[in-house]
């Protein structure tokens, strides 16, 4: 599904990606970990070229990543994004905020795009509140409805970008759940996450970056039991501590 070729990204002197090499296959379920500032965010945001590359080759899907703008465009809407904010537009509806798409982007009709969203807010847990307004809404379940949109899109791709860091300890199980369950249904996943359970109990693979570089890849048992580098034996002894 993914595949990165000696990728490589700067920011001015910061050498943020440093010869990146990375497959995913379809219907993986990918964690992405480490401490901050080790790239992992920039790493998944240069899949939809929400970031630009300075030089290797990402392919999603066997297509390499487009640069002209209207056909980025255009490949962004095969790949889901959930934002650790959740990016919801304030002024409408939780059914507005995941049928808009899919009525602006795949051309489908009101009454479609709302019997489709009604199906995908009850997908996850929030069927209840389709007519609620974001600032009525947890952050927990503004972060469900926010799943609910990428999928409305129909993506056999979705990437989390640390989906549980702004919520509320009480709030983060919720969305986790939602997340399993994608998993469960052969969903490809691509997640940066702090959530060492979900990683452990749900990825195929965890992968662990630091300084731009991806330092260990591997099953989740061997990861958290038989951890290869020192830097992701103190990361996991830091983890457990905290």
């Amino acid at each position: 599904m993914i595949t990165f070729e000696r990728v490589n990204k700067h920011y001015g002197a910061l050498h943020v990606l440093q010869d990146i090499n990375l497959t995913v296959n379809r219907g993986e379920v990918v964690v992405i970990c480490g401490p901050s500032g080790s790239g992992k965010s920039t790493l998944l945001r240069t899949i939809n070229r929400l970031e630009k590359i300075d030089d290797g080759a990402i392919h999603v899907g066997g297509q390499k990543i487009p640069t002209r703008e209207r056909e980025v465009n255009r490949f962004r809407q095969g790949i889901g994004f959930v934002f650790q904010n959740f990016n919801l537009f304030p002024h409408l509806t939780a059914l507005e905020n995941v049928t808009l798409a899919m009525r602006q982007l795949l051309g489908i009709s009101r009454d479609d795009a709302d019997a489709a969203g009604v199906r995908l807010l009850a997908r996850v847990g929030l069927q209840e509140k389709a007519h609620s307004r974001p600032d009525q809404l947890s952050g927990g379940q503004q972060q469900r409805v926010a799943i609910a949109r990428a999928l409305g899109m129909k993506p056999p791709l979705i990437l989390f970008d640390e989906p549980t860091s702004a919520l509320d300890p009480e709030m983060v199980g919720e969305v986790l759940a939602v997340m399993r369950e994608l998993a469960q249904d052969g969903m490809t996943m691509v997640c940066v996450t702090h959530e060492m359970g979900f990683a452990r109990e749900v990825a195929d693979r965890v992968i662990f970056m630091a300084d731009g570089a991806i330092l260990e890849d591997a099953p989740p048992e061997q990861f958290f039991t038989q951890p290869n580098c020192a830097r992701l034996k103190s990361f996991l002894s830091d983890v457990r501590h905290a």
